[in-house]
């Protein structure tokens, strides 16, 4: 009798990690970058949070939760060592508030989001509505934290109006991400 050899898929996690830095990295890049809905001025990154998410749940489901963990960690690193080294370059200060603000909203969203999303695929059968609303809690859990520590200006209505826009947009996004999430297979850990 022949034995067969399992097959052993390869970890490529680490393409993925890579993929969730560079989209956390241009994100960055690109907050400066605005355009205007109703005379309000939003920003071009509320397109790309809905795809750190994804891709975030992705890992999770492809790999693991550990793996998922991993690529927020390393992504985060990669930020701060970005826009050291960027205001570096272009000899500006850094502003420690802008910085916490920005990681304390993207590390703390992408765990609970994490968490929630986990919970869901052990414990629900993967409804897309329950999908569909974790990924608006958790840009409502980002902006709340970015807020918190980065803005310390007077919080006027044209910045409520902004607010509820930009959560609207990504709602509106995060359909097209929650239809993807749903097609996705789990991988290695279930």
């Amino acid at each position: 009798m022949i034995k067969k050899k399992k097959k052993v898929l390869p970890d490529d996690s680490w393409m993925y990690t890579l993929l969730l830095s560079t989209i956390v990295i241009l994100g960055e890049s690109l907050k400066t970058y605005t355009f205007s809905i109703l005379g309000i001025e939003l920003t071009y990154t509320i397109f790309l949070l809905p795809v750190i998410f994804l891709l975030t749940n992705y890992i999770t489901k492809k790999y693991n939760f550990k793996r998922a963990v991993s690529a927020i960690c390393l992504s985060a690193v990669a930020l701060v060592l970005f826009t050291y080294g960027i205001n570096y370059a272009l000899s500006r200060s850094v502003n420690f508030l802008v910085i916490a603000g920005e990681l304390s909203g993207y590390i703390i969203s992408q765990v609970v989001n994490l968490y929630i999303y986990v919970f869901l695929l052990n414990n629900t059968s993967g409804h897309f509505i329950l999908i569909w609303i974790n990924y608006i809690f958790a840009h409502l859990l980002f902006y709340m934290f970015y807020t918190l520590i980065n803005l310390s200006i007077l919080i006027t209505d044209e910045y409520w109006i902004g607010y509820f826009l930009t959560i609207f947009i990504q709602s509106i996004i995060c359909i097209g991400a929650t239809t993807i999430d749903m097609f996705i297979k789990r991988g290695l850990e279930k």
